[in-house]
């Protein structure tokens, strides 16, 4: 990945997460050397980034850390299109993590993942701090293409804290 290109996709997600969500500028780069993470863009007819879906693909499962629209065309279909092109190639079961559903805003974004096919699941979930000086972040988590059992939601929460978040997972 070219530089200019990690710059465009580091300022789409600095204009869309709040900063305990996502890692520092340099923080983010490091995770293009790990062979699991992988991101995916989508780009205007200029070639200009204006998308992009930050995942961690595993055998058993494939992660969506980040995904996110230039907020200049956000609401225009372009993270649907990116989603399904994602789900289209995932022939194993695709996780990522939402606030919990306590307001309108949260509410809306899980919704658009339940019409693309994912399940808000009801266990219990912090997402580890990705800067220094973060705090635990609560968190649910959503699985396509169904929900899943206790036992495989703790598996999979086990590859999430040691490979993405490099912790052990509570209660490990």
């Amino acid at each position: 990945m070219r530089q200019a290109q990690y710059d465009e996709i580091f300022s789409i997600m600095e204009g869309s997460f709040p900063v305990s969500e996502f890692r520092t500028y340099s923080g983010q780069k490091a995770l293009l050397d790990n062979p699991h993470y992988r991101i995916y863009t989508e780009q205007d007819a200029g070639g200009r980034i204006i998308a992009f879906l930050a995942a961690w693909e595993f055998p058993g499962l494939r992660f969506i850390e980040h995904i996110a629209v230039s907020p200049g065309i956000r609401g225009g279909g372009t993270g649907k299109i990116l989603m399904d092109r994602f789900l289209a190639r995932s022939e194993v079961p695709v996780l990522l993590e939402v606030e919990p559903p306590d307001g309108e805003i949260e509410q809306r974004r899980i919704g658009f993942y339940e019409r693309l096919g994912f399940h808000l699941n009801p266990f219990e979930y912090v997402q580890p701090p990705l800067r220094s000086g973060e705090q635990d972040l609560p968190l649910r988590i959503m699985t396509y293409p169904g929900p899943v059992g206790a036992e495989e939601f703790r598996q999979y929460r086990e590859i999430l804290y040691s490979e993405v978040y490099k912790r052990t997972a509570p209660g490990s």
